[in-house]
């Protein structure tokens, strides 16, 4: 039996990708940048991504949101994810935090992750 997966996050470098790998429940693909992405590179992921379910995760810092900005003009159907400003990066986030997010998009996520840590 072949698991169909429909939903893809984008993020920005591999401690990102592991950290969401983590919290995430159900089968994603989990697509790493490295921080930049050229335009042939672009053009292959939006054909790639077409008819799926996509969501941005990236920092919150200037190359964040530079990557965030060529999202929007070429994959405008993408849902936006955002992290706190005083986290700056999806690694250091805290993993209830990023639970929180991921869940709020309708992304399945590890239910001990719910919880803050140190918290019962």
């Amino acid at each position: 039996m072949v698991m169909l997966v429909e939903k893809t996050i984008i993020v920005e470098g591999s401690s990102d990708r592991k950290r969401v790998a983590e919290i995430v429940k159900e089968p994603v693909d989990i697509i790493c940048t490295n921080g930049t992405i050229g335009v042939s590179r672009l053009d292959e992921l939006v054909d790639e991504l077409f008819g799926r379910d996509v969501y941005i995760l990236v920092d919150a810092d200037a190359s964040g949101e530079k990557l965030r900005r060529q999202f929007k003009r070429e994959l405008p159907e993408a849902r936006h994810l955002y992290i706190d400003r005083r986290y700056k990066e999806v690694a250091a986030a805290p993993h209830y935090y990023l639970a929180s997010v991921l869940m709020s998009a309708d992304i399945d996520v590890h239910g001990e992750f719910l919880q803050k840590e140190g918290s019962q």
